[in-house]
């Protein structure tokens, strides 16, 4: 009976394993054919066509990239290079219920609905701004409607790309002028048309590039003697070197460089159009004994370029005239913007020739004219005038900032600075809501935050800003509750932060004076910061003096000379949670972990440098670089004491008083970002760190270590667990969780932090925009690997100690998607990751023969049916902003 019983069942499930699968190709067979097939060849008419792919090929000098950038019609979207196009199909749904004139009728009678109601309050400025912000909503969603269509078309859909020939004609075109420029003048392109199912066709771009000419001799014909001396000193910075492939941009970029350069020295009304190639002569001639005699590169059938560059002197005059600044006034009031009115008095101030209008604000005349690079009777300066207008601006007490010439008579341009000021007084409220899931369970919390600022607080352009913030949020506790098992607790965290900004560089000497064109800063800040948890509550008085300053748009420096922490820590809110705590941390330290010293109270000190550089600029989808390298030393004022004189001065025994640390930290923190398509993007991150400390505790401050997992690092692991090395995460009792709705599947509990170290972690990402739908939402894929390492090698924690022999092995790997929503302003992220292998799961087995049941690739044990109880758990990490 009982082998009829499982023989009927193995029946049933392999005829429900047939059933589900034919009816599985059965269904994906309807959804291929509904969504390619979204356009009939009835509705498309005879030839035409839909754009569904475009390819370049044949380039092996010039990258894809830039060829694809000169074509502007895009084709429409498929899934995996099939011929399923999801966006056009939902396009065509939205299509049938959209009346083109309906809307734009709609569109136009509520435009002039707003016009007859706002000529009705023109004397009414209040109604009228109300009636502005009533309308105004109402007249972009009709517009949007109007030209965009209804919200599937515009969300969901994409409008049909159809293709041209006469488009792709002009594209071969501009790709062979494109390669022209860049120095293949025998280039050749063409194209050719692959024609796919259900009307829709491919166009090959086919590239011939052929070889390319490069510059043998660049010779400047310059009229001015005085614009001749200052290029020909200029010309280890020119954009054209001998040797080099010829290319259009360098040609142009050297005639930006020139303009740019001569600006500088006084010519005003210097422009790139009196540069002039009069020469570009391409020849191939056997170059074999220029060669041999090492005058230049190449050989007999070397293509070579002679180019000849003419500056040439105005129409009608024997050199460039020279400007110099004349009279600079500088005004500032709240109507700066406003002419100056017949009798109203402006409080005039004159300082090294500068004539300031302060309109009765109380403004330091002396701050004002370190930021102001323009001066009266000096030659003029494109870079003077653009440093004036960006100082000012990065100041933050101006909403406008303006320079004009309003006299150029005799060659003296007078100027005059207008500046409009920012509030004195202003007071934000920010707030939001933040989420935990755990184990497949959101729980819920949020924050509030109340930031009042004051400007120009003691007439010297400062800025004090003082912050005060609550949150109750759900965190992971580092024990589960004894009573209830509960292992999520609900934090308040209480903090006040005050910090006042200067706009120099507070230091003794003239030296202060040097970092005036760098948009220079004093930052001092005061913070107190409170944390209440069921097991412990921690407090954190900080105080730090920090100077800022900008070299270029994308070099920033900040040397931090003083960052002082002062940390307390008592029992949480729930005794029976508290003495758990308490207990974990005393058989950690057994262990010879250090994160007790994070609970007692401490004193922490230290200096640091940083040098950031950033190309990356918001909203725009380019190639760029961001690398922060920061340098740290703890504790240095400390080493003029020995250690048994600090622990007597700070009463410090093993258990009681105050603790100390000196440490050394670097931190290496680097991306790049490839654009792939005008809003697809491969982003790469790699950081890396190292932290040494010495003295009594030979630790770092808790703050000061590094961890791995979590929503800015490895995604895959929750924040802070992953790691040290291959320690096993266990719990106290050495035993892995066991979800006895599935025996025999062990799923570790990462519920302690693994602090570290050393981190070496990277991580690959791939962006794109999916659809709208209120905002942006993009779609991305994401792998990343890392860990963290001890230095110091302990016998209780095997595995954890950095090794070059066997690090590798060591670098934990996770993988998943990811959703972002980008409402321009920020970004709601949420990435689910799931681990690829483990370092970890080595996990001691009598029944191997090594004593070890090696799980560390853990890929296959993911499954869709246990998301959150499998051995291989989809962790979901919830986040402001991209990750990196």
């Amino acid at each position: 009976m009982y082998d009829v019983k499982y023989m009927m069942y193995d029946r049933l499930q392999s005829y429900t394993s047939y059933t589900i699968h034919h009816i599985s190709r059965i269904s994906l067979f309807l959804i291929v054919t509904s969504l390619s097939g979204c356009l009939s060849s009835k509705q498309l008419g005879n030839n035409v066509y839909l754009l569904t792919s475009q390819t370049v090929r044949g380039n092996k000098k010039i990258s894809t990239e830039s060829l694809e950038s000169l074509i502007p019609q895009k084709p429409n979207r498929r899934i995996l290079a099939l011929p399923i196009t999801p966006p056009l199909w939902f396009y065509q749904l939205g299509l049938r219920k959209y009346n083109h004139e309906a809307a734009v009728r709609e569109f136009q009678a509520k435009t002039n609905e707003f016009e007859q109601q706002s000529q009705q309050l023109a004397n009414q400025p209040d109604a009228l701004k109300k009636l502005n912000r009533q309308y105004g909503r109402q007249l972009k969603r009709l517009r949007v409607k109007a030209e965009e269509g209804n919200w599937i078309m515009r969300s969901l859909g994409e409008p049909p790309s159809y293709f041209a020939e006469a488009d792709a004609k002009a594209n071969a075109a501009k790709m062979q002028k494109y390669l022209s420029d860049k120095g293949f003048f025998n280039a050749k392109a063409t194209y050719k048309l692959d024609t796919l199912r259900r009307r829709q066709i491919r166009v090959n771009y086919l590239v011939a590039e052929n070889e390319g000419f490069f510059l043998r001799n660049i010779v400047y014909n310059i009229a001015d003697p005085r614009v001749d001396s200052i290029v020909r000193k200029s010309f280890d910075k020119s954009r054209l070197k001998v040797g080099e492939r010829f290319d259009f941009d360098n040609m142009s970029g050297e005639r930006i460089r020139i303009e740019s350069l001569l600006r500088d020295q006084g010519y005003y009304a210097f422009s790139r159009q009196y540069i002039r190639a009069t020469d570009v002569d391409t020849v191939r001639r056997g170059n074999d004994r220029r060669f041999r005699d090492g005058l230049e590169p190449g050989d007999s059938t070397r293509r070579n370029v002679d180019v000849a560059l003419q500056i040439v002197n105005p129409p009608g005059k024997s050199a460039h005239p020279i400007y110099h600044f004349g009279e600079v006034d500088v005004r500032i009031s709240p109507d700066a913007t406003q002419p100056i009115v017949a009798g109203v008095s402006l409080d005039t101030v004159k300082r090294n020739g500068i004539t300031y209008l302060l309109g009765g604000r109380d403004i330091s005349v002396r701050l004002l004219d370190a930021k102001i690079q323009v001066r009266p009777n000096y030659l003029y300066s494109q870079t003077d005038y653009r440093d004036t207008q960006r100082q000012l601006f990065v100041l933050n007490q101006f909403k406008f900032v303006n320079l004009n010439f309003v006299d150029t008579t005799n060659r003296l341009l007078r100027t005059l600075i207008t500046a409009t000021p920012l509030d004195k007084y202003e007071a934000t409220a920010e707030g939001g809501a933040t989420g935990l899931l755990y184990q497949g369970k959101g729980f819920p919390g949020g924050f509030g935050s109340l930031i009042f600022r004051v400007r120009n607080l003691f007439g010297g352009l400062e800025t004090l800003e003082t912050s005060v913030r609550y949150g109750l949020e759900a965190q992971t506790g580092f024990v589960p509750d004894p009573n209830s098992n509960r292992a999520v607790y609900t934090s308040q965290e209480l903090g006040i932060s005050s910090s006042l900004i200067f706009p120099q560089i507070l230091f003794p000497g003239p030296i202060r004076f040097k970092f005036n064109r760098y948009a220079p800063r004093t930052q001092i800040s005061l913070s107190y910061n409170n944390t209440y948890r069921p097991d412990f509550k921690r407090s954190l008085l900080r105080a730090s003096m920090a100077y800022n300053w900008q070299t270029t748009a994308a070099k920033q420096f900040s040397f931090l000379i003083a960052d002082i922490n002062l940390i307390n820590a008592n029992p949480g809110t729930n005794e029976v949670i508290s003495n758990a705590f308490q207990a974990q941390l005393d058989s950690l330290r057994n262990q010879g972990s250090t994160v007790y010293l994070s609970f007692r109270r401490s004193l922490s000190s230290s200096f640091s440098f940083a040098y950031t550089y950033n190309t990356n600029t918001p909203g725009q989808n380019r190639r760029a670089n961001f690398l922060r390298a920061v340098v740290e030393s703890g504790g240095t004022t400390l080493n003029f004491f020995t250690d048994a004189q600090l622990r007597n001065l700070f009463n410090t025994t093993d258990t009681t008083g105050l603790q100390f640390y000196k440490f050394l930290r670097v931190n290496v923190d680097y991306r790049h970002y490839i654009p792939l398509r005008s809003r697809t993007t491969l982003a790469f991150r790699f950081n890396t760190g190292l932290v040494y400390g010495y003295g009594s505790n030979r630790t770092a401050p808790y703050e000061k270590l590094f961890f791995a997992g979590g929503s800015n690092s490895i995604r895959a692991w929750l924040p802070r667990r992953l790691g040290p090395g291959s320690e096993w995460p266990q719990k106290l009792d050495d035993q892995p969780v066991y979800n006895p709705k599935y025996p025999g599947q062990k799923q570790l509990n990462y519920a302690i932090e693994k602090p570290g170290d050393m981190i070496i972690e990277g991580s690959a990402e791939l962006r794109g925009r999916l659809f709208h739908l209120g905002a942006d939402v993009n779609g991305a894929i994401f792998i990343d690997a890392g860990n963290v390492w001890t230095l110091t090698n302990n016998i209780n924690r095997p595995g954890t100690v950095f090794k070059f022999d066997t690090f590798f092995p060591q670098i934990a790997v996770g993988t998943g998607v990811g959703l972002r929503f980008d409402f321009s302003f920020f970004v709601i992220r949420f990435d689910g990751g799931i681990k690829v292998w483990d370092p970890a799961r080595r996990i001691p087995d009598n029944n191997k023969p090594d004593g070890i049941d090696d799980q560390r690739f853990i890929l296959p044990k993911f499954s869709f049916n246990r998301l959150s109880s499998g051995p291989n758990p989809l962790v979901i990490n919830f986040g402001i902003g991209y990750p990196f």
